[in-house]
């Protein structure tokens, strides 16, 4: 299925691994045109960009400029943005309960979570007026409306991320599509990872964190986590032309983990 996104200029954040360096490489596979902003490279980034028209930008999203400065230099080298895909975020599980979540807690849980959306989406929008089949992809968390008190700051956070994403599908509409996409577990550092949450919730219980992952898979009717690709390609349909009309809409990708309507 031609998608028909060669030649199409892309912005990917939290690109270097994961779920977005799954989505870069997707968008280049497809023909696109992608800057690649993570705040530290990695090998199979460098590879990618070897390979493809992928440009890394090594940026710190987290900083009020960051996010500026990563478009302003997404703009100068492709001369305009088709595709925004925000990616970066990051959880800590908060174990100890809400009133040990200090303000110092809640501003990295808010700044990478969800400014770092907004800014990047403010200093991106102009860039993508008037540009046919201009979209954005928001990657939130099932977390937006599944509230988890181990996950507190990042909950909330996601919640107004995609509240956010729904207002301006409406201001930004029929000029630039908005769609979020919901991501249960995925089998990425953030769960897997050294200091991720199976390590985290299984240090903290006396659990090997091999047997939080599997309760964890457990609880999803597939039995097992979304993998990165799977996501990368529903974002690629998303901002296809294929779904031209599709807009202010969320999308559940989770192995069926909520089983609410």
């Amino acid at each position: 299925m031609d998608l028909g996104l060669s030649g199409r200029t892309a912005l990917v954040t939290g690109a270097s691994k994961g779920i977005g360096l799954a989505i870069t490489r997707a968008l280049a596979a497809e023909g696109a045109s992608v800057v690649a902003g993570a705040l530290r490279g990695s090998p199979e980034l460098d590879e990618l960009s070897g390979s493809a028209d992928v440009r890394p930008v090594s940026v710190d999203l987290t900083t009020t400029e960051g996010p500026g400065r990563l478009v302003a230099a997404t703009s100068g080298a492709l001369g305009g943005i088709d595709i925004l895909v925000n990616n970066v975020g990051a959880v800590r599980p908060r174990l100890e309960g809400f009133v040990a979540i200090t303000d110092a807690d809640w501003e990295w849980a808010l700044t990478i979570n969800f400014l770092a959306a907004v800014r990047t989406m403010r200093a991106a929008i102009p860039h993508m007026a008037g540009r046919p089949g201009a979209t954005i992809v928001t990657i939130s968390s099932v977390n937006a409306f599944l509230p988890d008190p181990g996950v507190l700051d990042y909950s909330a956070a996601k919640g107004a991320l995609t509240n956010l994403c729904k207002s301006l599908s409406k201001e930004l509409g029929p000029d630039i599509r908005v769609n979020t996409i919901s991501p249960g577990p995925v089998q990425t550092d953030l769960w897997l990872g050294r200091g991720g949450v199976a390590a985290t919730v299984g240090g903290a219980s006396g659990t090997d964190p091999d047997e939080v992952v599997r309760q964890q898979a457990a609880a999803a009717p597939s039995g097992r986590f979304t993998h990165p690709g799977e996501i990368a390609d529903l974002v690629l349909f998303l901002v296809s032309d294929r779904a031209g009309n599709i807009t202010g809409s969320d999308f559940v990708i989770d192995g069926g983990l909520i089983t609410t309507l």
